[in-house]
């Protein structure tokens, strides 16, 4: 199992923040921006499921996963109050935030389904925050320009992101969730996924007057698709899921452990779970 540790950013978020933060440049910006979105709820839904999926096992799983969950949880609620933190600021911009509204819809719509679906969405939700984070540690020239408070943030939550990336994949196959069923969420969550983060970046580009403009289309073309761009570069990490032999742990996390080594002045430590 993993120890989890948690940890109080040393950040000042009541500052407000620009429309173009990350170093001026619009599509990054709204990229960014449509993922803090998603994630006071997506985080929050997260919680809940591995919470209710852990109450699903024998007493003598559940003790081998509990502390490992309680982990999980508090950086995961430490990252929701955070990003909520952050989003308030985009509510003063002016940005509508209709990734969550759509989020909470479907959560709504598929409360009462088996809790292995849930802690499924989950894990396969993670294995994309976790790629996105690792790429993101890989290059740090993608907050270039970003004042440090908010390249703080962003890295420290990619670092956390990769930390953690085991446990729900671990919950749900204890929970006996079967591989057909871990693929079939999984293409379904990457279609829900990068369309909901694809639309809410359209929205705030409209919103910020710059969906138009060939610099926008510039900047995504590159930070998307380039060879080493956040889709472009993440295909082959992306089927990795697919293996019937997949975990994880296969993933690398060295990134994360040295950003975590390298920046403890930017937080302290609230407690360590072991599992």
């Amino acid at each position: 199992m993993s120890e989890l540790v948690v940890r109080r950013l040393l950040i000042d978020l009541n500052a407000p923040i620009q429309a173009r933060w990350c170093g001026g440049d619009a599509f990054r910006s709204a990229f960014f921006n449509a993922l803090s979105m998603s994630f006071p709820a997506g985080e929050q839904y997260f919680i809940d499921s591995v919470r209710e999926g852990l109450k699903t096992l024998p007493e003598v799983e559940r003790q081998k996963f509990a502390a490992e969950v309680q982990g999980f949880i508090g950086q995961e609620a430490t990252h929701r109050r955070l990003h909520g933190l952050f989003n308030a600021h985009l509510t003063q911009l002016g940005f509508t935030n209709e990734i969550e509204r759509r989020a909470l819809a479907r959560m709504k719509a598929n409360a009462g389904r088996d809790k292995r679906i849930h802690v499924g969405s989950t894990a396969a939700t993670e294995h994309f925050t976790a790629i996105f984070a690792d790429w993101m540690l890989r290059h740090p020239e993608a907050l270039a320009g970003a004042e440090p408070r908010l390249q703080t943030l962003w890295l420290w939550h990619c670092a956390e992101e990769s930390e953690h990336r085991c446990t729900a994949f671990d919950l749900y196959k204890a929970m006996g969730g079967d591989q057909k069923h871990r693929i079939l969420t999984f293409r379904y969550i990457t279609v829900v996924f990068l369309g909901d983060v694809l639309r809410q970046t359209v929205r705030i580009l409209w919103q910020d007057k710059s969906l138009f403009k060939w610099s926008t289309w510039r900047s995504a073309m590159s930070f998307l698709f380039s060879r080493d761009g956040i889709i472009r570069g993440n295909v082959g990490l992306w089927r990795g899921y697919l293996a019937p032999d997949f975990h994880p742990s296969q993933q690398k996390a060295d990134l994360s452990t040295q950003w975590l080594v390298d920046n403890q002045a930017q937080y302290t430590l609230v407690g360590s779970v072991a599992g």
